[in-house]
Formats: structure tokens, C-alpha cells, sequence
């Protein structure tokens, strides 16, 4: 089932997220659902609380930037390949140089800002069968799990950018939580007086 994406403004999106056990209600739907609604809005990532869930998970699917000609045919490949879900998530390292991505996020749509994370995350996680795992990823793939882990721990990239580029964005950010946009995905704003 398409969830609606709850859209900047909403408290749900600046809470820092709990953890979850194996007997979470429904977990198996909450995750069908989740992928279902990443897709559907055309996401690289989607984060529990995005879809208004206050729990610590999030996907990953790096697929859509696997066709970029700048990249190697092993980094095509790597990209292509990567699906991964993440439950109970705690970084445990980010390390090398700090570089910059013109990121997005399916919660404040149409805007775009340039944000400078560091290139690797080590992180440990379980996946979807509570497997535990601890792994190091590099690139867009750590790019994007940083993206998502930021919005367990209640961060928005928008926190990331320059005072004078957060002044610039605001008016958008504010038409945003009033439901002032277009996107051909479902949302939820905040501040739509009813409006979903």
C-alpha cells in the first residue's frame, strides 16, 4: 500500500526515532508498504518516519543513479545492486574527505542544496530478519545512508546548508508544511488545515 509522505513542517520528521524488536506490529507490512511508497515517489531512501512512523528504520536502493556514464562500470554495478534495509541503525564511524552532492528529499520536495558529508560510513544495523551486521560503505551508497540515518536521529539535509541558503529556502520550506507544492506522489503537510 502507497503511505503518504508526511512533508517538512510535520514534528514527526524532528523526533529522534526509537528502536524496535522483532515482535514489532506488522514490521513485514510496515516495510512492504515503506519500498511501495519509495518507489512509487521515484526515492533512492525512505525512512520510517517519513511515512509518520517514530521508529528506527529506514531503505536503501541505489539503483536510479547506477546509469550515470561518469562512473566506472564496477561503480555502476555496485550501485545497481544495492537494496538494503536498515533496522536499529547506530553509525559507529564516518571517515575520509568531506565532499559535496546536490541531495533532495522526498519530504521537502522541489528543492535541492549542495550538502558535504564525509565519503565512508562504517555502520552497524540489523536488516530485515534481525540479522545483525557492521559494514563500511563509501561513495553515493554512504551518501545515501547518511541521508536516511539523519532522518532517525530527527535531521533534515535542509539543517546541513549555510544560514544564508537556509534564508533563501525558507519561503519554500514554509509553502511546504502549508501544502504549497506539487509532487505526483501522496503527502501529508502539516499545516494544510486537513488538507492530505
Amino acid at each position: 500500500m502507497i503511505l503518504p509522505i508526511v512533508a517538512y513542517g510535520d514534528p514527526v520528521l524532528r523526533k529522534e526515532a526509537e528502536e524496535i524488536s522483532k515482535d514489532y506490529p506488522k514490521l513485514k507490512e510496515v516495510l512492504e508498504n515503506m519500498w511501495e511508497t519509495m518507489y512509487n515517489a521515484a526515492g533512492v531512501g525512505l525512512a520510517a518516519p517519513q511515512v509518520g512512523l517514530p521508529i528506527r528504520v529506514f531503505l536503501v536502493d541505489t539503483e536510479p543513479f547506477s546509469d550515470d556514464p561518469d562512473l566506472t562500470a564496477e561503480e555502476q554495478k555496485q550501485l545497481a545492486d544495492f537494496k538494503q534495509t536498515f533496522i536499529n541503525a547506530e553509525i559507529v564511524e564516518e571517515t575520509g574527505d568531506e565532499w559535496s552532492f546536490n541531495e533532495g528529499c522526498l519530504s521537502i520536495p522541489n528543492v535541492r542544496e549542495d550538502v558535504f558529508r564525509p565519503e565512508k560510513v562504517t555502520i552497524a544495523y540489523q536488516d530485515e530478519n534481525f540479522k545483525e551486521h557492521t559494514k563500511t560503505f563509501d561513495g553515493l551508497i554512504a551518501r545515501v545512508i547518511q541521508h536516511e540515518y539523519d532522518h532517525i536521529e530527527g535531521i533534515l539535509f535542509t539543517d546541513k546548508i549555510s544560514g544564508l541558503k537556509k534564508r533563501l529556502i525558507k519561503n519554500k520550506l514554509s509553502n511546504i508544511s502549508k501544502g504549497k507544492t506539487n509532487v505526483d506522489y501522496r503527502m501529508r503537510f502539516p499545516d494544510a488545515k486537513g488538507r492530505r
